[in-house]
């Protein structure tokens, strides 16, 4: 959870682990690579991209490929248990945790548009799961649209107990989906997982796991990035929804929608617009720029930057201000608006009902 050292001092302190790690080797920290589609089981693959961890940068390259048969995307190889631990690791809690928590918390907006994407369908569910909740911030917005709504989350990092500790969620399940499904079965209205399928081993795992928590008539929401989007092609590795290496399955909405029938569910709402984020220029200009600068202060660096290195640093993103201005205004005014005629949505919201 939080710690009130200052950052030069926890990163020091952070450091000799994650140097022992790297000086191991990343080897250990994939699996073996697949010659088959996971989710169709086709053999005919290609290669989607190859890339670097262009947030965290820490060591590390990974490749994404893709079915030609049903143009699921996915990462070859994954990352293994020891992966998954080391590059998670101060993303979203210890280091990361006040950095990611504010950028999550000061969504309520769109946390609101997910919550009465629910309206049509189910005006007052009285129970709903969000899975991979994190610190818990949807629920907490999702509770100005639907007052009389319980929410519970569940994760499997510690940022789901705070939520339940700051009121954001009645109850918060910490572990595994599809292995707390069975003691949640038929026990929620509306099951929600955004932004979350893509983080899973195992998609399959986690669609059975919601078909199992949500009661009959009930709901389930998915929203996901979408691999078919034309900024993927146009921005290559800059396209933030990317985000390697903790993205590892992009399924295109027909997948999906397919899967969920094949589950029981029928599909009554797929949205597009609704479901884009408008950060796509100004994230590829960021990333662009970060990835050129020197690198700031980081326990899987062998050592803080010196003063030159800083003074580089920053003299360039301030250079780069003008390009991160037009990169917003681009998305939020000029492309928004369009985002789903053109093409370039960068997500896509499925609400299905259970039969």
């Amino acid at each position: 959870m939080s710690d009130r050292r200052g950052p030069g001092e926890r990163i020091a302190r952070l450091r000799p682990a994650y140097q022992a790690d790297i000086t191991a080797g990343t080897a250990r920290f994939f699996e073996p690579r697949r010659t088959a589609c996971p989710w169709c089981g086709g053999a005919a693959l290609t290669t989607r991209l190859r890339t670097r961890d262009l947030l965290q940068h820490k060591p590390g390259r990974f490749v994404l490929d893709r079915c030609e048969g049903c143009g699921h995307v996915f990462q070859n190889p994954m990352l293994s248990a020891e992966g998954l631990e080391f590059y998670y690791r101060d993303f979203y809690d210890g280091l990361g945790e006040k950095k990611l928590g504010d950028t999550f918390g000061g969504r309520t907006k769109a946390y609101r548009g997910r919550a009465r994407s629910m309206l049509p369908h189910d005006s007052a569910p009285k129970t709903w799961l969000d899975v991979g909740t994190g610190h818990g911030h949807f629920c907490a917005a999702a509770r100005q649209v639907l007052p009389d709504t319980v929410f519970d989350g569940l994760d499997f990092t510690d940022g789901v107990e705070l939520a339940e500790r700051e009121g954001r969620v009645e109850r918060g399940h910490r572990g595994s989906f599809p292995e707390l499904a069975p003691e949640l079965a038929a026990r929620y209205d509306v099951v929600s997982m955004f932004h979350y399928l893509e983080h899973s081993t195992d998609p399959d795992r986690e669609l059975r796991a919601a078909r199992e928590a949500v009661r009959p008539g009930g709901h389930l929401i998915v929203e996901v990035p979408d691999p078919e989007s034309r900024y993927a092609r146009l921005l290559g590795r800059w396209w933030l929804p990317w985000l390697q290496p903790q993205h590892l399955h992009f399924v295109p909405v027909a997948n999906l929608r397919d899967r969920l029938a094949s589950l029981g569910f029928t599909v009554v709402a797929e949205q597009h617009a609704e479901a884009h984020d408008p950060v796509d220029l100004l994230a590829a200009v960021w990333l662009a720029l970060d990835h050129a600068a020197p690198r700031e202060d980081a326990p899987w660096l062998p050592g803080p930057p010196g003063a030159l290195r800083r003074a580089l640093r920053a003299g360039l993103l301030i250079a780069g201000v003008p390009a991160l201005a037009a990169g917003a205004l681009l998305d939020r005014f000029a492309v928004r608006p369009l985002a789903h005629r053109l093409g370039v949505a960068n997500a896509y919201r499925i609400v299905a009902r259970r039969d």
